[in-house]
Formats: structure tokens, C-alpha cells, sequence
């Protein structure tokens, strides 16, 4: 099957991609703020920044969301749908991040409606959910689940957009090279396979969005002189 194969793949790779329309390029998720504060500062501080938090965020929230929300999508279980959502947005420890997750989340919609017939799938199984709003990892999600990758091969592509994002991130607000960046990117992708076995192995009495010291920063950003980035 390797048109079924190819299709799957290339789904996975275009969700991942940072050219998709949803904003992640406009986040930090509390990095310039730590940058601001000096804990990151340059490419030894950016690399364990960035790996700690993938492994102490996303894998144990967002990432454990997604997976869980593939499965619930492709069963059509719209009431299991509805209470991830809702498990995002009551676990964002800041304002900043709560928007984030909703405006991502919009914009995923947006982009499945500016697809006409071919996003029509995506849309109207967001639509027929009445998320209110619809959050990223659960819309992202549903983008996900209508293709044909494995749900671990689907979550290893949302991981690694999310890691292209906060690289990019790294190299305008600290800031750094682009060979730094690939260096940074290296660091994410050895340890995004632990990741994925963090998120697919929580359940809902283990899932948690718990990282107090980013909390602290995002919501310092909130209200920082100067910055670059909407969190």
C-alpha cells in the first residue's frame, strides 16, 4: 500500500510543518521570558531548557491529550472529545498559555475550512464536537486522526513542530545561530521517542500540566517591557 503509506506520511509531515497557518511561530511558551530572566542565555542553557521542557511539559499534557484524542476521534466519540478539550483549558497555568491553546486550536479550524473539500472532513468533525473553542492539541488532533498514520507516528510529527517552533523561538530571543538551531533541533529529536512513550502511556489519573517554575515565567511575560513573542 504505498500511495495509502505516502499519503499518511505526508499528512503527518504537513501538520508538523512551520509553515502552517495556526501562529505557533508567534509562542515561546515562557522562553523569552526566561531568557529575560537570564536562565537561558545561550546554546548549554538553551538545549536542557528546551529537553526539560518537552519531558516535563507537553509529553505529560498536550502530547498525552493528542493521543488519547486521535483514538477518541477515529471512534467517533465525541463526549471523550469534548472532555480532553475541556481538560486543556481548565490546566493552562496562565492566561497567555490558555490563549495560545485557543487561538492555535481556531486557526487549525480556519485552515481545515480554507481547504474546501478536501479540509471538509476535518471541519465538519470539529463542527458536529461544539468545542467552544476547539484547543490545539485536540483540534490538532482531529487533523491527525483523518489520516492514516499510526497514532504514535501521527504524535511524533506534532512533537517535532512543536520542537521547530520553540528552536526557532530560541534562536530569536536568546539569541542564536541557525547551526546552534540544528544543534538544539538534534537534542529534541533524540529525546522526543521518550517523550512519545511519556504520553502514550498516561492515562487520565497520571496526565498533568504541572511546571510551576514555567508558570511563574509566563506569567512574568504577560506583562515584560519588551518582547517578541504572545507567550
Amino acid at each position: 500500500m504505498p500511495m495509502a503509506t505516502d499519503a499518511a506520511l505526508l499528512r503527518t509531515l504537513w501538520l508538523a510543518s512551520p509553515a502552517l497557518p495556526v501562529g505557533g511561530f508567534s509562542y515561546s511558551e515562557g522562553l523569552e521570558a526566561a531568557v529575560d530572566a537570564g536562565r537561558v542565555h545561550d546554546e548549554a542553557s538553551a538545549g536542557p531548557w528546551l529537553v526539560d521542557q518537552l519531558l516535563l511539559g507537553p509529553a505529560r499534557s498536550d502530547l498525552a491529550v493528542a493521543a488519547q484524542a486521535i483514538t477518541a476521534w477515529r471512534v467517533h466519540d465525541l463526549d471523550r472529545v469534548r472532555e480532553l478539550n475541556a481538560w486543556v483549558l481548565h490546566t493552562r497555568e496562565t492566561s497567555e498559555l490558555r490563549l495560545q491553546a485557543e487561538q492555535m486550536g481556531k486557526s487549525l479550524q480556519a485552515w481545515a475550512q480554507s481547504l474546501g473539500a478536501f479540509g471538509a472532513p476535518v471541519l465538519q468533525a470539529l463542527q458536529a464536537a461544539r468545542l467552544e473553542p476547539p484547543t490545539w492539541p485536540v483540534a490538532s488532533a482531529c487533523a491527525a486522526a483523518h489520516g492514516d498514520a499510526p497514532v504514535r507516528e501521527a504524535l511524533v510529527g506534532l512533537a517535532f513542530g512543536w520542537a521547530e517552533n520553540m528552536v526557532q523561538a530560541a534562536i530569536k530571543a536568546v539569541p542564536l545561530g541557525q547551526g546552534t538551531g540544528q544543534r538544539l533541533l538534534a537534542q529534541l529529536a533524540q529525546a522526543i521517542p521518550a517523550a512519545m512513550d511519556e504520553a502514550l502511556a498516561l492515562g487520565d489519573d497520571q496526565r498533568q500540566a504541572f511546571t510551576p517554575m514555567l508558570a511563574i515565567l509566563s506569567a512574568r511575560h504577560e506583562t515584560q517591557y519588551s518582547r517578541l513573542f504572545r507567550s
